[in-house]
């Protein structure tokens, strides 16, 4: 392979895992203002599945190439960098997409310096799941101590993120999953309850724990099957936020009327698609506010949750396992070096 090309995860038409294989494409340069890192570990995403699968695109002007986090070190610098870094510091960056490739370019603000004591393939976990979690809970949620907040997948990615988030903002975390396997990992990082969906009505369990007052703050990547039960245990002013659609888009019954009795509010968010300046302060308000408690000094220390890693030459596998959402946190690729 010349020096100007490097492998890439590609499929060639929208379908299944079997669809995905490693292709040699060209090196991405960076632009002004860019830096181009030499990819070590990626992190899979359930957006990663969608645009596999032909329902979501990347945003204008984003790779093509899957991938919306990555870990690595710096192999090269933009015209007009600022100067935060130099060729080879090790970085994690939040991306639009391209992660799951040898090289990736991204905005110099976009990167984050990776805490002590942390590997590469931890690393590489952070940038999205835990920006997003960030993002709901602070941005969007307005998280307050002594709040309740009811976490939907607690045991995926952003699942396992907020539940740390919420108990380092002195709120109340309580988790939804399909599992008991799953419910006892999340109440090891601090989740105060859990809820299996697939075995109780989880809007009952959390209004008996919060004694009939219901939860201030929904964090729902389940949409459509949940909508009911959620506004069934949303407190009175509460705050359900929507960021994903995996229990589906439809929505049948009386929503406004149930919602509008509770005075609560719908936010609906999407991190990938926001512009670079929402990118930008959301990555240093993390870095400043959040960041540092990842480190091994830390005394309220924050983990990343990594299910397994596969190498990248694995990556139909790596989309089967997380089609079969047995996985608790993240699942990471690890690329050729």
């Amino acid at each position: 392979m010349s020096s100007e090309n490097m492998l890439a995860v590609h499929f060639d038409k929208p379908g299944g895992p079997e669809n995905l294989y490693l292709k040699e494409v060209a090196k991405p340069r960076p632009g002004e203002g860019e830096v181009l890192l030499k990819v070590a570990a990626s992190a899979l995403n359930r957006a990663d599945l969608i645009q596999r699968q032909g329902q979501y695109d990347p945003p204008p002007g984003a790779s093509s190439i899957l991938g919306l986090e990555a870990s690595g070190h710096i192999a090269e610098l933009g015209p007009a960098c600022q100067g935060h870094w130099k060729i080879g510091d090790p970085a994690m960056v939040l991306l639009p997409g391209g992660g799951q490739a040898q090289y990736v370019t991204a905005p110099e603000e976009f990167l984050m310096p990776i805490p002590a004591g942390l590997t590469l393939f931890q690393a590489a976990a952070i940038p999205e799941a835990w920006l997003t979690a960030f993002q709901l809970l602070h941005l969007l949620g307005n998280v307050q101590a002594g709040d309740s907040v009811l976490i939907h997948a607690g045991s995926s990615g952003v699942g396992t993120a907020a539940i740390q988030l919420a108990r380092m903002a002195g709120a109340i975390p309580l988790v939804t999953a399909g599992s008991q396997h799953k419910l006892q990992m999340a109440e090891k990082l601090g989740a105060a309850a859990g809820f299996n969906y697939k075995e109780e009505d989880f809007s009952e369990a959390t209004l008996k724990f919060t004694k009939g007052a219901g939860v201030n703050l929904i964090l729902d990547c389940i949409g459509g099957s949940f909508w009911e039960k959620n506004v069934n245990c949303l407190a009175l002013d509460g705050h359900w936020i929507l960021y994903g659609l995996m229990g589906g888009t439809d929505v049948s019954g009386p929503l406004f009327s149930k919602l509008i009795f509770k005075r609560g509010s719908l936010i609906t968010t999407m991190l990938r698609s926001r512009d670079k300046k929402y990118k930008q302060r959301l990555v240093e308000a993390f870095t400043k506010q959040i960041l540092p408690h990842f480190s091994t000094e830390s005394p309220q220390r924050l983990l990343p949750v990594l299910d397994r890693v596969y190498p990248v030459t694995a990556i139909q596998q790596a989309h089967a396992y997380m089609e079969s959402n047995k996985n608790v946190g993240k699942i990471v690729l690890e690329l050729p070096q």
